[in-house]
């Protein structure tokens, strides 16, 4: 499923995550895609994710994104609110769960 960027929406991406050209469509990018959708997303809240954090579909689904989302599960939150928090912060997914996340939360408790 194409994600319907505009030419500015595209340069965007591009300028902010130029390695993004270079990541794999079969292997990497519908992955991921499809694994944001099977969390709840649809087309309109993906192209936002990227537009806001581009370098988050380059990240590594069972490395960085599946262990994020399962740390948010974790504390309580649903798959909507998971969702709901990676639209609003996508950066979320690039904080080092042990040098950041953990912490930080642990500090807040």
């Amino acid at each position: 499923q194409e994600l319907g960027m505009d030419a500015s929406q595209l340069k965007k991406v591009i300028l902010g995550r130029p390695q993004l050209l270079g990541c794999s469509l079969e292997s990497n990018l519908k992955p991921t895609a499809q694994w944001f959708q099977e969390l709840g997303m649809d087309a309109s809240q993906l192209k936002k994710v990227i537009l806001g954090f581009p370098q988050l579909v380059s990240l590594s689904l069972e490395s960085n994104l599946k262990p994020s989302a399962q740390w948010l599960r974790d504390l309580g939150l649903d798959e909507v609110q998971v969702a709901k928090v990676i639209v609003g912060k996508p950066q979320v997914c690039g904080y080092s769960l042990e040098g950041n996340l953990k912490p930080t939360v642990q500090w807040l408790r």
